[in-house]
């Protein structure tokens, strides 16, 4: 007899039969969710939808590699994300700190995946100082020294050849 229809408790088998498709249709993997819901959203689908990351798989291996924590915590990709959550994202070299303002799972436009979270002053202050030190050690090694081409070339020869 399969699993799903096995009567532990010794209970009325069409009874047990609504119990078990009340609960399998209530699961949380079971629910459709749309745009501006209130209802828990897996963290990876969020972060995808939010467009933190450009694929799921991106997402999913971020969170297992603690890129990111809920909370204060680190969490697993399948973690329920709930309104009002506060998420550390680290992304290469730049940190996010946000506050959850909505739930989806449709990636939508850049406009509508801004309006699903609010990123602290703090964070935003340190990501846009390291990003104009980027810029500066950019600028710095912008003017090393190159090699000589075909005519600087042609002259340092000419130059040797007076010298001996």
């Amino acid at each position: 007899m399969p699993y799903a229809t096995r009567n532990v408790t010794g209970e009325n088998p069409v009874a047990f039969f609504y119990v078990w498709i009340n609960a399998l249709v209530s699961s949380p993997a079971n629910r459709v969710y749309t745009p501006g819901m209130s209802s828990p959203v897996r963290i990876d689908k969020w972060l995808w939808a939010a467009r933190f990351f450009k694929t799921r798989s991106l997402a999913r291996e971020a969170i297992s590699g603690g890129k990111v924590h809920l909370n204060g915590f680190r969490v697993k990709p399948g973690r329920a994300l709930n309104l009002g959550d506060s998420l550390r994202i680290q992304r290469g070299e730049e940190e996010y700190i946000i506050n959850v303002l909505e739930l989806s799972t449709r990636r939508g436009p850049a406009s509508e995946a801004q309006a699903l979270y609010q990123e602290s002053g703090e964070s935003r202050s340190r990501r846009e100082q390291l990003a104009t030190q980027r810029k500066l050690e950019r600028r710095q090694h912008a003017t090393r020294v190159r090699r000589p081409d075909k005519r600087q070339r042609r002259r340092l020869v000419r130059f040797k050849q007076d010298i001996e």
